[in-house]
């Protein structure tokens, strides 16, 4: 049935990230790709006595370092994706962030991968790490799909979202604790299953390091020292046995 069905993609983009629209836009014309924008929250318009949906007292516990304004509007952004897709009455599409490189088979991929995992789930297709990786299903185009046993894996610039995970994801994920891609991954807590292909559909683009959220100098800034950052050392270990319990049985 997926591939039949027409898959739309989702580009979240904020308005003042146009060079990277324009650059993703030209590639997915080139290779017959019809984007649908999901208007992007930029976090830095925002002022922090207006974010809604965020605890940032606990955010601060769990990662020891205070929640930045890029973290949430990429979050709030990725939440947009969620509601566009619960009520566009479809049944999947495949998310994308700007900053990605699409690929000419990226689609008949996606759509394949679609055919063989339930209806109700997420497909992460692009992860900066996979570590002990357990396989659960494998597309006709010989995509394996399961899940990654240790994480976070790091990055949500593409993922498959089923209309079903969608409704779930967007009452399930808030408030905000924890960076998106963080959150994501939290079948324990959300109830959504979240896979991930075993290998990357498709690398990310020319823009990847020009960062709209922070620097690594302004992560290492922020962060607690000492007996400060005690509550997100036990919160980590916690969240490595809850992910082996999960992905492990």
């Amino acid at each position: 049935m997926a591939q039949q069905m027409e898959l739309p993609v989702f580009l979240i983009n904020i308005e003042r990230a146009a060079a990277r629209r324009r650059l993703i836009e030209q590639q997915a014309a080139e290779l017959g790709i019809t984007l649908e924008r999901v208007a992007g929250v930029d976090g830095s318009l925002v002022p922090q006595a207006d974010w809604a949906d965020a605890d940032v007292d606990l955010f601060r516990r769990r990662n020891g370092r205070p929640m930045m304004a890029g973290e949430y509007g990429c979050y709030q952004s990725h939440l947009n994706a969620f509601r566009q897709l619960a009520d566009s009455g479809r049944p999947a599409a495949l998310v994308i962030e700007d900053d990605v490189a699409l690929s000419a088979d990226l689609m008949q991929r996606a759509l394949s991968i679609l055919e063989v995992v339930p209806d109700d789930c997420v497909v992460k297709l692009v992860n900066h790490r996979t570590v002990a990786f357990r396989p659960l299903f494998t597309s006709a185009r010989g995509d394996r799909v399961g899940f990654s046993r240790f994480g976070p894996q790091g990055s949500s610039a593409c993922y498959l979202l089923t209309a079903k995970a969608a409704e779930r994801l967007a009452t399930g994920m808030r408030p905000q604790s924890l960076p998106l891609d963080s959150a994501l991954e939290r079948s324990w807590q959300h109830g959504v299953p979240i896979y991930t292909s075993e290998k990357n559909l498709i690398d990310f683009g020319a823009l990847r390091n020009e960062t709209l959220i922070a620097s690594q100098a302004d992560y290492r800034g922020l962060k607690l020292r000492g007996w400060k950052k005690m509550p997100t050392h036990l919160f980590r270990v916690g969240e490595a046995l809850r992910r082996a319990a999960y992905t492990f049985f």
